[in-house]
């Protein structure tokens, strides 16, 4: 069906509506809200650094110091006898290491204290003085096992008394200490031999 047209009544009827109608304003879009301190997107974490490949450069080893000792040869070690004095000649070295010097006296240390052992040695050697005595066979029993460390479980006697002599009121009537042959106890035992004595 066509459209008819208006009327001039309905015309002018139209034209007073629409001056009398006002546009809507749009609205205003609403802005997009600030991003907090907090909340600022997180950067991507940086890739890792490169682990740097070992050099296959082989580095200098150490040498060992030649003034340590190995434990296993220190602990080798024979215990020597303690030297007070050296003042025997080569004749009388032979003798003793040959077991050729019969001892004048012989003090035996078995079954006593250190304290013990320390008064018969003292009163053993004054007695030897005394008499004009030159050797003396001291039966200390065997030294302490190498690996051994003070106090010790076995050869306390024997480890003390190069000290002992060392200290002894009679040190300098002591000529020399040697180990003793095996037929006067080995290492068991210990010559001590006094200096000869002076004539007036």
């Amino acid at each position: 069906m066509g459209h008819r047209s208006l009327s001039p009544d309905e015309a002018a009827l139209w034209v007073r509506v629409m001056a009398g109608v006002r546009p809507i304003a749009p609205r205003p879009a609403a802005p997009a809200p600030a991003p907090s301190q907090g909340s600022a997107t997180p950067k991507a974490p940086p890739p890792p650094a490169a682990i740097p490949k070992p050099s296959r450069t082989a580095l200098p080893l150490a040498k060992p110091s030649s003034s340590i000792k190995p434990l296993a040869v220190a602990r080798a070690a024979r215990v020597q006898p303690p030297i007070v004095a050296n003042t025997l000649d080569g004749s009388w070295d032979r003798r003793l290491s040959r077991g050729l010097v019969p001892p004048d006296r012989t003090v035996d240390l078995h079954g006593h204290t250190l304290a013990s052992a320390y008064d018969m040695l003292d009163a053993a050697l004054a007695a030897a003085i005394r008499a004009g005595d030159r050797t003396i066979l001291l039966v200390t029993g065997k030294p302490p096992r190498p690996a051994s460390e003070r106090p010790h479980a076995r050869g306390a006697i024997r480890a003390a008394t190069g000290d002992w002599l060392a200290g002894s009121r009679h040190s300098s009537a002591i000529a020399a200490v040697r180990a003793a042959h095996p037929r006067h106890g080995g290492a068991g035992a210990l010559y001590i031999v006094l200096k000869r004595p002076r004539t007036l």
